[in-house]
């Protein structure tokens, strides 16, 4: 009988994992039966923008954590699919800090060449899985949000790609129910421009607190303040963006912070991360790792210990992203159809504590990103996905630290070459804190006169425009 895969999401590595299999079927591969299925009512995952928070339309926990104005913050070239390329999708160069509605279109345009939509159910939430050790398939129930009506069937193998960036991980400080202002988790934040003229506190010091406090200086936030646990970003800020160590407690408005330093602030900000949460997983199949590059109890990062039938595509945190999704992707699809086969339990696990040995002895975010280009090697070298320059890569990434390190605010006006083509990446229009408008139209467009610039300048405008 043909085997049956469900896939759980239609986010970035869910979109790979049908890709993956839909190249292994132009090769002339017979493919198993594929269901995707997709809570949204379209495909993206975390790409997707909403202005909903908290509950969707479904009254489903809402999945995205995107924002207005969000751009890439990291290089496009670094995160190039090696098997299709910016260069083939627009036509021409493009900047290499795309806005998220670029880097969407780019995602969507390989799917949809693919034709592999016709896999996924939109609109429908994974609600349980259950192995059953006598049949060794999966039972999965799943609801389908519009009619409302729910199902169970049965699979081979169940990928879950469902990511690990949607349910926030929320601390308790002293005094935080006496806060009067607005107070969110950057899972709901939408935009920084209810920011504007407000003292802004930031708990947490990673990307979201990075990338939103820029948003809020860029918008216009009287000051921004982050609040660091272990140890501060330590990039040359602006006059009005400053770092103190952690929060102790709230007194009202008023925060206070472990070096005995104080300040009013009218917003506060969560930047506390996320958690691995698998709902729909019993809990002897549920990954529970903190985010780190390799999480234990991953064979190659992928298949899981608890059970070789059940795989996890993204469960990294992540320096690279979508071409290490679709080397995880064309890996499983090949233990899937028989073309990889996998050692037994102990060899398995000897694997895994080598990887997690490396892991434990990283020193530095650039030791971070060579390991994680080690692995994606490792990957894509037992498969036929395009090997690429990963050393360029690395390459790429460390240039992008340091243009951060240099100015926080101008990095993304930097432009590298694609890896896969050698095209270097357009100086975009438009400097990026100049550019308010984040639409795709505007990316695209080649203005005659660069009216968002003039109206920021305080200059009048041409009558020609």
């Amino acid at each position: 009988m043909q085997k049956r895969i469900a896939i759980i999401g239609a986010g970035p590595s869910g979109m790979a994992q049908l890709r993956a299999f839909e190249s292994a079927r132009e090769q002339g591969r017979e493919i198993p039966e594929i269901v995707c299925f997709e809570k949204q009512s379209d495909w993206g995952g975390q790409w997707n923008f909403n202005w909903r928070t908290g509950i969707d339309a479904h009254g489903e926990p809402v999945h995205s954590s995107m924002y207005r104005n969000l751009w890439s913050n990291g290089p496009k070239e670094a995160l190039e699919f090696a098997e299709y390329t910016f260069d083939e999708h627009f036509g021409r160069p493009i900047s290499s800090y795309p806005p998220r509605a670029v880097l969407w279109d780019y995602i969507n345009g390989r799917a949809e060449k693919s034709d592999v939509k016709k896999h996924v159910r939109f609109s429908t939430a994974v609600r349980w899985v259950q192995y059953n050790a006598e049949t060794e398939t999966f039972t999965v129930t799943v609801e389908d949000l519009v009619t409302r009506t729910t199902e169970s069937s049965e699979f081979d193998n169940v990928i879950v790609g469902s990511g690990h960036f949607s349910f926030p991980n929320v601390p308790d400080f002293a005094g935080i129910e006496t806060f009067p202002g607005t107070l969110r988790h950057a899972h709901d934040f939408r935009g920084a421009e209810s920011l504007a003229d407000k003292d802004v506190l930031l708990i947490g010091a990673s990307y979201s607190a990075e990338d939103i406090g820029v948003q809020a200086y860029k918008m216009g936030a009287r000051s921004v303040t982050l609040s660091y646990r272990s140890r501060p970003m330590g990039f040359d800020w602006p006059e009005d963006i400053t770092e103190v160590p952690l929060l102790e407690r709230f007194d009202g408005s008023v925060a206070h912070f472990v070096d005995g330093t104080s300040k009013r602030f009218d917003a506060v900000i969560l930047c506390t991360g996320y958690l691995h949460h698998y709902p729909y997983l019993p809990s002897d199949l549920s990954l529970d790792s903190p985010n780190n590059v390799y999480p234990d109890t991953l064979y190659r990062g992928v298949v899981s210990e608890a059970n070789n039938k059940l795989f996890y595509l993204g469960a990294q945190d992540q320096w690279f992203t979508f071409n290490m999704f679709d080397a995880q992707a064309w890996y499983v699809r090949d233990v899937i159809l028989g073309d990889a086969t996998l050692p037994d339990a102990a060899a398995q696990r000897a694997d895994i504590d080598r990887w997690l040995a490396r892991f434990h002895a990283l020193e530095s975010a650039a030791a971070e990103v060579r390991f994680q280009a080690d692995y994606i090697r490792d990957l894509i070298e037992q498969s036929d996905y395009p090997m690429f320059d990963l050393d360029e890569v690395v390459r790429i990434f460390l240039e992008w630290k340091k243009d951060k390190q240099e100015n926080i605010l101008t990095y993304r006006d930097a432009v590298y070459p694609s890896v896969m083509t050698g095209t270097m990446g357009a100086v975009h229009h438009t400097p990026w804190l100049q550019e308010l408008d984040d639409s795709a139209d505007r990316y695209l467009a080649h203005p005659k006169t660069d009216v968002i610039k003039v109206i920021v300048d305080g200059r009048n405008l041409p009558s020609n425009v």
